[in-house]
This record gives C-alpha cells, structure tokens and sequence, in this order.
C-alpha cells in the first residue's frame, strides 16, 4: 500500500513559478514510476509529466516550462512549474504506477493522492 500527500499548491500570477511536492509512504518508493495529472471541471484527468529510475516523460504543453524530479531518500517526487500560464490552472495529482515505465494513461496508476489547487491569473 503506498499513500501519496501533494503539497505546494496556490494562486500564483502568469509568467510565476509553483513547486508541487508528492510524499509517499511506503516501502519500495524506487519501484514505482511517479507521475502528475491535472485535471479542470468538466474535463478529464490529463498527463502532466511522469518519472522513472530511467527517465523523465513529458506533455507537450509543458515542456520547457515544467520539471519532474525524484529523491528516493526521501520518498518524495516534485514537480518545478515555471513560466506558468492561466491555462495551467487545475487541480493536480501525485499518482503511482508500479513499474519501471512511466505511462500518460490514468488507468496505469495504482495510487492517487488527493489533488492540490494550482491557480494563475493573469
């Protein structure tokens, strides 16, 4: 059983940076890939941005601007937000996926924290 924490979350104001964390608890954390979601009223769940022992996956429409990092000592993932636009306003999750492989599908995941708000205003 691994439970996921988000924390970081807030209002921030276009062109602001955010850094979400993801602490996990729970053996095995390295065994997971590590992945953030977002996710709008009336829309569905989206890939962010996920991370394995490997590599490091990305959406198109955050490339550039966010990074993913991981600190197995510490059981926790992170994701850097910079450049942040109105249009990155959501709800975001921590989600893990057992396995070497990232994956962009919610499906894949086998555990959810319980979202933490991103606002930007312009």
């Amino acid at each position: 059983q691994v439970q996921l924490v988000e924390s970081g979350g807030g209002l921030v104001q276009a062109g602001g940076s955010l850094r979400l964390s993801c602490a996990a608890s729970g053996r095995s954390f390295s065994s997971y890939a590590m992945g953030w979601f977002r996710q709008t009223p009336g829309k569905e769940r989206e890939f962010v941005a996920g991370s394995s022992l490997l590599y490091a996956d990305y959406a198109d429409f955050v490339k550039g601007r966010f990074t993913i990092s991981r600190d197995n000592a510490k059981n926790t993932v992170y994701l850097q937000m910079n450049s942040l636009k109105p249009e990155d306003t959501a709800v975001y999750y921590c989600a893990a996926k057992f396995g070497v492989q990232t994956s962009k599908q919610t499906y894949d995941h086998d555990y959810w924290g319980q979202g933490t708000q991103v606002t930007v205003s312009s």
